[in-house]
């Protein structure tokens, strides 16, 4: 985004906010003359805050003690550099991360419709995160905004790789999002049979189901009349008011 278009951004994400909306307020760069406003803004409202690079641990590291506990840290890892330093960058500042596979694919010159040219990204971030004992990036997101099958394509891909939550870069992305990762009624029983087991090593559908099965099981909440709310992923969110709980959409307060 040109850098003469921030003045009139800002007071229409506010005008959002204000009416009860709900978002993700990806700032500015920290250190940019915009950035502190962005932070504050996102703040007042409760609002996560999505930093447009997750390379840094020191600006991760600040931008978490600016926001004082009032909104969630999210960031993008978009980067070749943020790639090969996840561990290290994530072991301390906590939060959430965003796989940026767009902007990582142009960055690499390789296509960004072709799982095969992320598999080593992927991977390294899934073992990264999992060393520092905290839930894996959020999936990066499907460009071709009006193919269906591409979108279920990318989202079966994603299941396999365990994530819960896809970001969503147009409305009617959401409901296929939604629907992919709500627990269906095959999946939910065949977590009860898995939770029922305990931890003895039985048989579930014909497959094995042991100790690591059963960590992969998700846990029920809710009542017992609350099929669909209660067995909800364990990494995912909490469904809110608004068309989806898994699909995560953001308002942009800039662009740099």
């Amino acid at each position: 985004m040109a850098d003469g278009r921030f003045p009139c951004v800002r007071p229409r994400s506010l005008a959002w906010l204000a009416d009860g909306n709900r978002a993700i307020v990806r700032i500015n760069v920290p250190g940019t003359p915009w950035s502190e406003a962005d932070v504050g803004m996102a703040a007042g409202h409760g609002c996560p805050v999505m930093a447009p690079k997750g390379e840094d641990a020191a600006l991760l590291t600040e931008l978490a003690a600016r926001r004082a506990g009032r909104c969630h840290l999210i960031a993008l890892i978009r980067t070749a550099l943020g790639v090969e330093l996840a561990r290290e960058v994530w072991a301390t500042p906590g939060g959430r991360a965003v796989f940026g596979n767009v902007d990582l694919t142009a960055g690499l010159g390789v296509a960004h419709d072709d799982h095969t040219t992320l598999t080593y990204a992927r991977f390294r971030l899934i073992v990264a995160f999992a060393l520092a004992g905290i839930a894996p990036p959020v999936d990066g997101v499907t460009t071709a905004v009006q193919d269906v099958y591409v979108l279920r394509t990318d989202l079966a891909y994603a299941q396999r790789l365990g994530r819960t939550v896809k970001p969503c870069i147009h409305p009617a992305q959401l409901p296929y999002v939604d629907e992919a990762f709500a627990p269906s009624a095959k999946g939910i029983q065949w977590a009860r049979a898995v939770l029922d087991a305990g931890e003895s090593v039985t048989t579930v559908d014909g497959q094995m189901a042991d100790k690591p099965v059963l960590e992969r099981a998700p846990r029920p909440r809710g009542g017992p009349g609350d099929a669909h709310r209660a067995l909800t992923p364990i990494t995912g969110p909490r469904r809110h008011r608004g068309p989806t709980a898994r699909a995560v959409c953001a308002l942009e307060a800039g662009g740099h």
